[in-house]
């Protein structure tokens, strides 16, 4: 984490802060309150804190919440004590990734919460910001979704390029079982696919841009100790529909690649007296 903070500032302060610095204020000790400008889920405290910690090593960060919770709107959610004129430095760097995060976090739980009365679990996907998925996946995880695969490594998932470059879905799940006895996800658009895929041995399926009435008649294919996931144009509005149908996961891409940030902001209390 201390990489991707380091850069972040050396994007944003290649010579340093020239409005800050102009000012000569010279060290000013004092207080500053985090505060939520509208209800959202906190996340991302270790790298706020980082990046105050970047600028001040001195500083103190006390946190009123802790990750997972909700906090509503002008709430406080943390006291940061220390050099105000090191802090006004880091105060954009540290405020975009928690607005960010938090965004993230919120998000999750709403979709968490449309489909609470069902068994299904929200994930996330790869759709993350490159050098950020690690901070990202735990703000779906502290949204209360559940993280997919962390990366390529982690597991299989045979794609539709996958399936283009083995010259079927056959071919391919058998290909890669010759490979490997790892589990195998499959990516099936349509019901000719997935009875193909039932018939292969493999672990999971994810049903791809389907409407409800084509998960129903998949649905029905698939033998219970196969999971399935549905994916592909996830919103608020329609994931609990798709969850009732009795899927065990739903993906949302726009988790991580579409949640607006999270309104918040530093206000310092200045005493130059």
């Amino acid at each position: 984490m201390i990489e991707l903070i380091k850069k972040a500032f050396e994007e944003d302060l290649p010579n340093g802060d020239l409005t800050t610095l102009s000012l000569q204020l010279g060290s000013v000790p004092g207080q500053a309150k985090l505060l939520a400008k509208q209800d959202l889920i906190l996340t991302g405290t270790e790298v706020f804190t980082g990046c105050i910690l970047y600028m001040d090593p001195e500083a103190k960060i006390s946190w009123q919440f802790k990750s997972g919770d909700q906090v509503l709107k002008n709430q406080i959610i943390a006291l940061v004590t220390g050099d105000l004129t090191l802090i006004l430095q880091a105060e954009r760097v540290a405020l975009n990734f928690l607005c960010h995060l938090c965004g993230i976090a919120t998000l999750t739980k709403q979709f968490v919460a449309q489909i609470r009365h069902t068994d299904t679990q929200i994930l996330d996907t790869r759709k993350t910001t490159p050098g950020m998925r690690e901070i990202e996946k735990q703000a779906v995880r502290d949204g209360g979704g559940t993280n997919h695969r962390m990366n390529l490594s982690d597991a299989i998932l045979i794609k539709d390029n996958h399936i283009a470059a083995a010259g079927g879905i056959k071919d391919a799940i058998i290909r890669i079982r010759r490979a490997t006895k790892r589990p195998i996800e499959v990516e099936c658009k349509n019901i000719e696919e997935v009875q193909i895929a039932v018939q292969h041995d493999v672990q999971q399926i994810l049903l791809d841009n389907m409407d409800v009435e084509m998960l129903k008649k998949c649905l029905k294919e698939i033998p219970k100790p196969i999971k399935t996931e549905a994916s592909g144009n996830m919103t608020l509005n329609r994931v609990r529909e798709v969850a009732e149908l009795g899927v065990d996961f739903i993906s949302v891409g726009a988790l991580t690649h579409s949640a607006a940030y999270a309104d918040m902001s530093l206000k310092f209390d200045w005493n130059l007296k």
